[in-house]
Parts: C-alpha cells; structure tokens; sequence
C-alpha cells in the first residue's frame, strides 16, 4: 500500500458528504458499479456522468463531497473539465488512471495507479 492509497480510504471513510464517482465510457460502466457497491454497503454516494455534470449535474456536488475520477489515460477531456470546479468547491479528488503523470493524475489530491502491463483480452 503507497500513502495515496492510504489517504484516499481515510477520507472516504471521514467524510460528512458523499462519495461521487465520475467516468466516461468503460470508465463510466466501472464507475456506476463502484458508486453502487459504496451505496449498498452503507457509504453515500452515486454516479455522476461528466457529459452531463455541466447541464445541471454539478448543483449536486457539495463542498464536503469526495470526488473519484476514473479514466485509463487521465486525459479525458469531460473529466478534465470538472477540475477546476472542484478544486474551487474545495472537494477532495482521487483519480484512478493508468498514467500517474497525467493531467487527472497531476491535478488530484490522491492519486491510484490502476494501469495494467497487458491486456487480459487477446484482441487488445
């Protein structure tokens, strides 16, 4: 375990906000799936599309809210767009990509590598 990893458990188990979750695509799918896990074992939370953050979504993010953002290359540009709002709403920001020196990397207060060596599918 790094101090990230760490950090980022203990804020999401301190938190008086929820849990939101962003992605898009697979990242989105997976997402949904963890914002549902949290729920169901007694952490608030839910899934927030970043298309559809800045159409009215965003009015749900409270300042006490911790924000994962999940995306493969950290570059995605829908979840790179919700930063700055963040950073000034004083959220907590975790990011899961697959390239720690990534922009999403770069720009959260926590950051999990989750990059894989190979791909599990032989079509890949």
């Amino acid at each position: 375990m790094n101090s990230d990893f760490d950090r980022s458990i203990r804020k999401i188990i301190d938190t008086s906000g929820r849990v939101i979750i962003c992605g898009m695509g697979k990242s989105g799918i997976i997402g949904k799936k963890i914002a549902a896990t949290l729920a169901s074992t007694g952490t608030p939370s839910f899934f927030m599309h970043p298309g559809e953050a800045f159409h009215g979504d965003l009015g749900m993010v409270t300042s006490n809210d911790v924000f994962i953002a999940i995306s493969n290359s950290g570059e995605t540009d829908e979840v790179l767009k919700l930063i700055p709002f963040l950073k000034d709403n004083g959220n907590f920001i975790i990011s899961l990509t697959g390239s720690p020196s990534s922009t999403l990397a770069l720009s959260s207060d926590s950051h999990l590598n989750v990059g894989v060596s190979e791909e599990a599918c032989p079509l890949s």
